[in-house]
């Protein structure tokens, strides 16, 4: 079995204090990758289950980590990010679960990369949330994108391995 990323070791250009971050976000685009591999796409939106479908989460995880940075950057959220909140649920049918894949884990690659940008020293200044500019820390948001991802990472294993049982054992009790 590999080490999680974690145990590698240091990830180049990340201050000491943010490496678990950056070793979240990249756990999770190695966890995605495998978990999604061969994932049957007639499955990506399904909410038969009524829980969260799949292709909710992949979007949900890159978007997070997107606001999140936005905040930790002492911004706003634009018009585009308020638009891709609103649709994170919603099939795109012109998208398919690797492309969504392939832009999660392009989201944690730069994710990572401007990890670098913030400096130890500022990590503890006040980041305000959203129009009520609820009270954070650049710390504290970077930390939660980690954790949220994580969490949404666990939800969509469980989904995603109920979904592929049920369209299994469905082909196999199929009448021809």
């Amino acid at each position: 079995m590999a080490a999680e990323v974690w145990q590698r070791g240091v990830i180049s250009g990340v201050p000491s204090l943010l490496q678990p971050v950056a070793h979240a976000w990249l756990q999770a685009v190695e966890e995605v990758n495998e978990l999604m591999k061969d994932f049957p796409e007639e499955l990506l939106w399904d909410i038969s289950m009524s829980v969260a479908c799949p292709g909710f989460h992949l979007n949900h995880m890159r978007g997070v980590i997107d606001r999140l940075l936005t905040y930790a950057d002492g911004n706003q959220l634009n018009e585009y990010q308020l638009e891709f909140l609103g649709k994170e649920n919603y099939p795109d049918p012109s998208t398919d679960s690797s492309a969504l894949v392939r832009k999660f884990s392009e989201t944690v690659a730069d994710a990572v990369k401007k990890l670098s940008s913030y400096p130890e020293e500022r990590l503890t200044e006040f980041r305000g949330i959203g129009r009520k500019q609820i009270p954070s820390t650049v710390i504290g948001l970077l930390f939660h994108s980690a954790e949220h991802v994580m969490r949404h990472l666990g939800q969509l294993l469980v989904t995603v391995k109920v979904l592929k049982e049920n369209n299994n054992s469905e082909s196999e009790n199929a009448v021809y």
